[in-house]
This record gives C-alpha cells, sequence and structure tokens, in this order.
C-alpha cells in the first residue's frame, strides 16, 4: 500500500533480518519520507532509485522551458540525499558529474 510508510518500513525491516546488504526505496522522490523513516530504522545503507519516470518528466519540462535543468535536478538529488539515502541511482548521473566537475 502506497500510503502506509509504516509497511514500507516494516518490509525494509524484514530485509534487513533476511540478510540485505542495503535497502532501496524506489521511486525516490514521492518516498522522501519512506527514505528518512528506513534510515532512522536500521543500520544498513539505504539506497534510491531517482527512477525514468522522473526523469522524463525533468526532461520534458526543460524542453519545453518550464524549469531549468541543471537547478532541477541537482534540487532532486540534494533532497534525495537529505532524506538519508546513502546511495543515489539516477539516469542523471552522466550530467550530474559534468556539471560537479
Amino acid at each position: 500500500d502506497p500510503a502506509n510508510a509504516e509497511e514500507a518500513v516494516r518490509e525494509a525491516r524484514l530485509d534487513a533480518d533476511e540478510g540485505a546488504d542495503v535497502l532501496m526505496v524506489k521511486p525516490a522522490l514521492p518516498y522522501l519520507d519512506v527514505i528518512r523513516r528506513v534510515k532512522e530504522s536500521t543500520r544498513l545503507p539505504v539506497a534510491a532509485y531517482n527512477v525514468s519516470g522522473e526523469y522524463a518528466m525533468v526532461k520534458a519540462a526543460a524542453a519545453a522551458g518550464l524549469l531549468d535543468e541543471r537547478a532541477a535536478v541537482l534540487e532532486a538529488l540534494t533532497g534525495i540525499r537529505r532524506a538519508g539515502a546513502d546511495i543515489v541511482i539516477t539516469y542523471h548521473a552522466k550530467d550530474v558529474a559534468k556539471w560537479l566537475k
């Protein structure tokens, strides 16, 4: 149930108990609260997956001139890290690497 953050945390704890090395939260942006809760409830690293749909939305909005792609991407990824993600997986990785060079 996507609306039930407690269920997500419970599932993450079960994964940890079963021997997981890393806990994944996806999609990342709508579940920043879950990233934070999972991070606080376990000692395992938390990975957040900034999925292709999130990538496509930013690309489409930037192409239409509705937002600054660099600013929007960096803000989104900063929010994911601030929520507690130790690892961020994103289709924006190559662009971010260039921007932060």
